[in-house]
This record gives C-alpha cells, structure tokens and sequence, in this order.
C-alpha cells in the first residue's frame, strides 16, 4: 500500500525549506533529487530516506513513485520539469502537487484534468506564494460581489528571490507579459500597464506582471479579465519598459547562459532572518459591468516561509481529505480561507 509523499528537488532553496519545516511537524517525507551527495547530506542531516535520480530517468522516476501517495515537485524551471513528472505520475495514479508561478504550467496542468480524472488522482498547482495567497484572495473577492467581469490583484514583497526563481524569471524575459481579456491569455508588452496601489503599509508604484494568477484566478473564479501587479521601483519598471525594444535578444542562447551563469554564481535567496521577519502585502479588487467594486487587503509572511508553510499544509490536506479528482488551484481545492489558517496572516475589506 502507497504510505507518504516524496519531495523532488529537496536539496533546492525552496525544497530545502520544506523539507526542514516537514521534519520540525514530525513528518517523513522521502527526500529526493538529481545530486545523490547534496540529496544524501540533506537527508542525513534530517533523519530522512533519500533518493538520487535524474528526471530524464523515468524508470527511476516511476519507481519511486510508485510506492508513495503524493508527489511534491519543488524543481524548476517548472516548464521543462513538469511534463515528463506530471506523465508520471498519471502512470502511478500519484497525486501531483508544485510550487511553479509560470503561467505555461499551470495550462499545462490544467489541460491534464480530464486524464487525471480517470487515473484518479489530483493535480495541484501552486501550493506556495504562487498561488496560494492571491488564488484565495481572488476567490474571497468574487464570494464578495459574484458578478465581478474584472479582477485585479497585486502584490509587495520583501527579501529578493532564490537561484530558481531568479533562473525561471531569466528563461522568461523575452516572452514579455501576459494578462486574461475575455477568458483568453493575452501576451503583451512587458510593463504593459503601471499603477500606484495602496498595499495598506505603503502606496508604492506598481507593474502588470505575468504572475501564476493570469491562469489560475480564472479557474478559481471565472472572472474573465485579469491582471497581476507587482510593486517595483521605478529605475526597475523602466528597465521592463525598454526591454521590448530588445526582448529578441534576452531569448537567444549565450544571453540566456549568461543569466544562468550569473545568477548560479551570485544569488542565493533570502537569508533566515529576512524569512522570519519579512512580510508581503497583497491587494486585489473586483469590478462588474456597472462599476460596481470590492477591495481587499492580505497581509502573510514572507514569500519563502509561506511557501514551506502552504506548500506542507495542501500536501497534508491532499493525503487526509477526499479532494476530488483531476485539476484544482489550491481555493477549488480548500476554500477562499485555506490561507487565513496560516498565523500571521491578515485579511481586510478595504
């Protein structure tokens, strides 16, 4: 009989989060990873079974998820990883959890739904900052006036980002934007739109991003018109502005590999203290077609500790609920108020 759940990429930063926290909750995750050293001295360190394989070793890959319930992917850049994982799991009818914010890889999940139906098994997306917060935001506001056509939501972080995001966000900077206009994904130019949005703590300039929720607030809520922003500084947003002049050139291969050389080599991600002090602010409003609106306000940990912390929660949820089969973002799956059962976490009506 299937027992536990095993953790891919736990030696990665975010990977190695949860794998701690895991351990701190008295869970047994399985550890796995393509490193055997780096996976083998993480699950020593935390008293864990431990497994080294590459991804592109899909026997190896089957194996191991054959004897386990759940599957939480942690290794990105989701868009190349989450295929061959996803095919996978169908094969073992393990239920597939990740932490990804790409876009891309949320369709695919989603376009997954009908298969994982007739394995069995539940595909969900997400389970960190991205999205957890801002999916159960978006879904609280459409609670609040059900006729809502346009959702806006934004976000203000603190404590920069780890090698994985940082590389994942590399990969993706020739594409440009993306917003949702009348239930279709629309590429547009990066820094496409700039607002001032009052996050409650602070006003602070703002950027349409293509964010997780370009995908997934529409399964949530069926709002047909959706944009993400991020709070950034100026000299930033005017960078994203010219760089659709040259977005041809971010995509090529040795610009690609300088990125990836630079950021392996300089960042690492949030230390602990930042982790453990640091918080985010998020803001959405809904309108309808007679301007009528709703604003709200959610104040959460730091991005990284809330992803350890959700991304343990959904998996814990997933094994113990009867959650139906097939796709669901973490608000289809638990509820508008999953996130408020995190401590710390605030939620207004503005």
């Amino acid at each position: 009989m299937k027992q536990n759940f095993l953790i891919y990429g736990a030696y990665g930063y975010t990977g190695k989060l949860i794998a701690e926290l895991a351990v701190k909750q008295g869970l047994k995750p399985i550890l796995a990873g393509r490193d055997s050293q780096k996976t083998k001295d993480l699950a020593d360190k935390l008293g864990l079974e431990w497994l080294a394989f590459d991804l592109s070793d899909t026997s190896a890959l089957e194996n191991a998820l054959k004897n386990v319930k759940a599957l939480l992917h942690c290794a990105g850049p989701f868009a190349l990883t989450t295929p061959t994982v996803l095919n996978i799991c169908l094969k073992t009818q393990t239920h597939y959890l990740d932490i990804t914010g790409e876009i891309e890889v949320f369709e695919y999940v989603a376009h997954q739904h009908e298969k994982a139906k007739q394995a069995g098994i539940t595909l969900l997306s997400g389970v960190g900052f991205d999205v957890v917060p801002s999916d159960c935001l978006a879904s609280f506001l459409k609670n609040q006036l059900p006729d809502a056509i346009n959702l806006e939501l934004a976000f203000m972080g603190s404590g920069g980002v780890s090698r994985g995001t940082a590389l994942t966000m590399a990969r993706g900077l020739h594409k440009g934007g993306a917003i949702r206009e009348n239930g279709k994904i629309k590429p547009v130019a990066s820094a496409y739109e700039v607002k001032t949005i009052d996050y409650g703590v602070k006003k602070a300039l703002s950027v349409c991003i293509p964010w997780g929720d370009v995908s997934t607030a529409y399964y949530s809520t069926q709002i047909p018109n959706i944009k993400v922003f991020m709070a950034q500084p100026k000299k930033m947003i005017t960078w994203m502005k010219r760089s659709n002049y040259f977005s041809w050139l971010l995509g090529l291969g040795f610009v690609q590999k300088f990125f990836q050389n630079f950021i392996n080599k300089k960042i690492i991600g949030p230390n602990e203290t930042v982790r453990e002090t640091g918080k985010s602010y998020l803001w959405g409003k809904v309108t309808n077609n007679t301007g009528q609106s709703v604003e709200a306000r959610l104040t959460t940990p730091e991005g990284y500790k809330l992803t350890a912390i959700t991304a343990l929660m959904a998996t814990q949820r997933l094994l113990s609920d009867n959650l139906p089969a097939g796709f669901l973002t973490p608000s289809m799956a638990f509820g508008a108020d999953f996130i408020l059962e995190v401590e710390g976490v605030e939620r207004n009506l503005v």
